[in-house]
Order: C-alpha cells, then structure tokens, then sequence
C-alpha cells in the first residue's frame, strides 16, 4: 500500500475567542478576504484562489486556556491541511492510515463552505492533520460572492456521513 503524496500545505484552521476580532484582524491587518461565514461559528479566509487557507472558529467565551495537546474549544491550531489530488486518493490516503494505525477523527466527507473533500487524522502528539481534495478555486474568471452559511449538518458534511470511515460525531445545536 503506497503512502499519500501531498502537492502542498493547504489551509490552518484556528479556533478564536472572539470571531469577529479575529475576522478583522485577518481583513483589516494581514490583508485576506473573507470567502464565507458559517453563522458566528466560522469565517472562512482567502489570499489567493484557494477559497480558504484560513478558517477562523469561535470557541465558547468560557473555553480553558492552552494545553499541551490537541483539546477542541480551545484557542490556537484546530487543523493544518495538506493537499491531495482526489477523492480516490483521499480514499487511498483513509486505507493507508488505518493499516498503521493511525487514529482517523473525521471523514470522509465534502465540506459546504469551499466545497473541500477531507479526512481528518491525528499525529503522535494529537495534533489534528488533513489531506484534503478538490477545494472551490476563485478567480477572474470565476469570482465568489461570500455568503453564510447555516451552522448545520450540509455545512460540515454535504454527504451526510455517507462516505465517512469512522463512526460520525455527535452531531446538533451543542456541538462544537
């Protein structure tokens, strides 16, 4: 069984205290474009044509502080995300890391915002890496309208769990 071959880091996903801030910090200061929102969990980001290669998420106001590891609702580093060809390969990379047992968190399955295929995997320190596939480009010649999205099941996952190779997680208005 061949290993994935990623072309490229693709995005970082950072969880926030204070989306908005972060938004404008992320426009106004580095000089990105916002690509879509999912209501006022998630704010997707673009500097070139990738539809995002940040994503901002809120955490609840009353999350805990830095750990040492991967812990959701905290600030700092969700996911970083590598780039592969397909599905077929992202389905070869989900084959592949489960024959050394790698820990699969997520996937497979198709974002709303940006349109990206993932699969969503730990490293040994718990670190939450992606390969990811197919994701929505912005151009000239095909220009996006940002939009928000509702913070519901087709945003997080359009197949619905159908294609995913671990059991789904919880899934309603308390997740996050």
């Amino acid at each position: 069984m061949n290993r994935p071959r990623p072309r490229r880091l693709g995005h970082v996903v950072l969880n926030v205290r204070d989306l908005q801030a972060s938004v404008r910090f992320y426009t106004d200061i580095v000089g990105l474009q916002v690509s879509d929102y999912i209501e006022d969990q998630m704010a997707f980001l673009r500097c070139a044509q990738d539809h995002h290669d940040l994503a901002l998420a809120q955490i609840p106001k009353d999350a805990a502080e830095w750990h040492n590891t991967y812990r959701p609702q905290r600030p700092g580093l969700e996911h970083f995300a590598y780039q592969l060809e397909s599905l077929e390969e992202i389905e070869q990379a989900a084959a592949f890391l489960r024959s050394k047992n790698v820990e699969i968190v997520r996937g497979i399955g198709k974002h709303g915002p940006g349109e990206n295929l993932f699969l969503v995997f730990q490293d040994p320190d718990g670190n939450y890496c992606e390969f990811y596939a197919e994701m929505l480009q912005v151009t000239p010649q095909k220009p996006y309208q940002a939009s928000v999205w509702k913070n519901d099941l087709k945003a997080f996952d359009q197949w619905e769990f159908g294609r995913f190779v671990v059991d789904p997680p919880d899934w309603g208005p308390s997740r996050q």
